[in-house]
């Protein structure tokens, strides 16, 4: 295991590069640059051409990689273009509340999407089964942006149950920290509701095709036969097993949810590293937008290693880095 993790571990620096050479030249690529948000129509040209050289936009975009890359090297993401501030505290800042929001809805969809499913296998055909069924297809067939738009209007601007935007009430900022915690809380329910009720869905049917697949093995008829309670042949016998297929999704899923993070924290006006991410790209803060996506990789690179790891665990015949004899 730890040959393997360490294998893996050194995999990181070429797929990273990739991603980083990938992603800087596709921003480039983009119409204007950031000299747009400092010069009006009647600059000087003389005066448009020093400020692109004090960003270093006059040189050749292969040369300006390498730059970027050497300073990258060396601990440097560089400089915000607008605050002058470096982009590592820019995106540090932005991080917890970014943490804080995805991991709330990546836990809560599991939580929910694997007893759905496999309650809608053991159920199947059932009422049950059906309503699971109609909501998951309703579900992905469901714009996150559209469904974010939907409950702030209802529970927000209708009903007032809810904030609307924010992570939190700057009235409140210096009360005692429990009632901060739960206004961080209320804050939270309409942007995680949105990003568990999109994901659950497909999350809901993978588990059901799986546990129905396990369910109809000749193991789970022996188990049966021997009159095991059907509650231990289902939840010992063919959950664990039923698992395995959920997580590789575990991994897979997480590109689904940092991307929707984008939207979600720019509709819900949360302060995180997805709405940064939004702001800098209509800003053309080149630097800025690599540290994001860099950051962004690097997350959900991780994530699919710990969805690796977990194999070893979910099914024992699985040992990762390890030669069969």
């Amino acid at each position: 295991m730890t040959k393997y993790l360490f294998k893996r571990l050194l995999q990181l620096i070429p797929l990273l590069i990739g991603i980083s050479l990938i992603s800087f030249f596709v921003i480039h690529l983009a119409p204007g640059d950031p000299t747009n948000l400092f010069t009006t129509p009647n600059v000087k040209p003389e005066e448009l051409a020093r400020i692109r050289a004090n960003f270093g936009l006059d040189k050749p975009v292969i040369i300006q990689y390498f730059y970027w890359l050497v300073n990258i090297l060396k601990g440097n993401f560089g400089t915000d273009l607008l605050t002058g501030r470096p982009v590592v505290i820019e995106i540090l800042e932005r991080l917890p509340a970014t943490l804080l929001l995805t991991g709330s809805a990546y836990i809560l969809t599991f939580l929910l999407a694997i007893p759905l499913g496999v309650l809608s296998a053991v159920k199947k055909n059932s009422w049950f089964d059906k309503s699971v069924t109609l909501f998951s297809f309703a579900g992905m067939a469901t714009p996150s942006f559209w469904l974010a738009l939907i409950l702030m209007l209802v529970f927000a601007v209708k009903l007032d149950w809810l904030p609307a935007v924010g992570m939190y009430t700057f009235t409140l900022k210096d009360s005692p920290w429990f009632i901060r915690a739960w206004d961080v809380c209320l804050h939270l329910i309409l942007p995680v509701t949105t990003m568990t009720l999109v994901s659950l869905a497909g999350l809901t049917r993978y588990q059901r095709a799986a546990m129905l697949e396990i369910l109809n093995k000749d193991y789970i008829r022996t188990a049966r036969a021997k009159g095991l309670p059907e509650r231990v042949v289902i939840f010992k016998h063919a959950l664990r097993n039923a698992l395995i297929p959920i997580v590789t999704i575990f991994g897979l899923s997480l590109p689904d949810i940092f991307g929707g993070a984008f939207i979600i924290e720019t509709v819900f006006g949360w302060p995180g590293m997805g709405r940064l991410g939004v702001q800098a790209v209509f800003q053309r803060n080149y630097p800025l937008i690599m540290g994001i996506v860099m950051f962004s990789a690097f997350l959900i690179i991780i994530g699919n290693l710990l969805a690796d790891l977990l194999y070893a665990w979910v099914d024992p015949r699985i040992r990762l880095g390890e030669k069969k004899q």
